[in-house]
């Protein structure tokens, strides 16, 4: 069973999409109501709009199974991440429009929570944290940019229409103080797509638990509302037209965050 597919790359710069996976045991899924087997909650497509990264010499790993298996963005204690809002569970029981995912009486319990943490959760993370430190081991300092995407508008979860791009640094806890500068300089620019850093998203657990800029481990996340790359209806297909004027700019943000890594690179005397 292949939990998610890695490259490994040359350079500093970690791209991690968690949620792109669309996965589901058959056992579960015959758990699962009709509507919910249809993932509306994914990150969709987000895999293929960093497709590019690769090609810049960035590792990058991505999720195969579904995030309401278990969402790898959430503590293995299930805590909240933000605290007063609606939660999304590590083991969802409801989609983000507040519906029940499994039929009635086929939720998982705390012993098949665990169980998935044991079999899904703790073997993407351990494979995760033992890259993250790899490269920096390799370069003395790693950056991890922590891939998402959400249906623009989820009353439920936020009020409103979400801006296009939301950049999360933990309230400027998770990176250096000029990466985060840089990267929402680049998005506050942007005469197309509107952007804010730390508003509803501020970065889940993955940015938390691995961002340690005083440790030399720098990471953001971006979440993207899906109405900037594609039609959020159901079923709807990956349009690279429609992306690509997105896909631009994302790629314009890795270029520079690899710039930013190329500035911080230990200098090699030549004496």
């Amino acid at each position: 069973m292949t939990l998610f597919d890695f490259q490994a790359g040359d350079t500093p710069l970690l791209v991690n999409v968690p949620h792109a996976g669309t996965r589901i045991p058959d056992d579960i899924a015959a758990r699962m109501t009709p509507a919910a087997r249809a993932l509306p909650d994914t990150d969709w497509f987000v895999d293929r709009l960093y497709r590019f990264a690769r090609e810049m010499g960035a590792s990058m790993q991505v999720a195969r199974y579904s995030r309401y298996l278990v969402d790898l963005n959430r503590p293995p204690d299930d805590a909240a991440l933000y605290p007063g809002q609606p939660k999304v569970g590590l083991c969802p029981a409801t989609t983000f429009s507040g519906e029940d995912i499994y039929l009635a009486g086929a939720a998982p319990d705390a012993v098949e929570h665990q169980r998935r943490v044991a079999v899904f959760w703790r073997p993407y993370h351990e494979h995760l944290a033992a890259q993250l430190e790899t490269l920096r081991a390799r370069h003395g300092f790693v950056v991890l940019w922590d891939a998402h995407s959400i249906r623009s508008e989820v009353p439920r979860l936020f009020e409103g229409r979400l801006p296009d791009l939301n950049l999360g640094t933990n309230n400027g806890l998770s990176c250096a103080p000029g990466l985060r500068e840089l990267v929402t300089a680049i998005c506050a620019n942007s005469a197309t797509f509107s952007s804010v850093v730390d508003g509803r998203f501020r970065g889940g657990h993955i940015t938390r638990a691995y961002g340690r800029p005083e440790a030399g481990c720098h990471a953001l996340q971006m979440e993207l509302a899906q109405g900037a790359y594609m039609d959020e209806i159901p079923g709807a297909e990956f349009d690279r037209a429609s992306a690509a004027e997105l896909r631009s700019l994302l790629e314009s943000l890795l270029t520079a965050v690899l710039a930013w890594c190329a500035c911080r690179a230990p200098r090699v005397s030549r004496e």
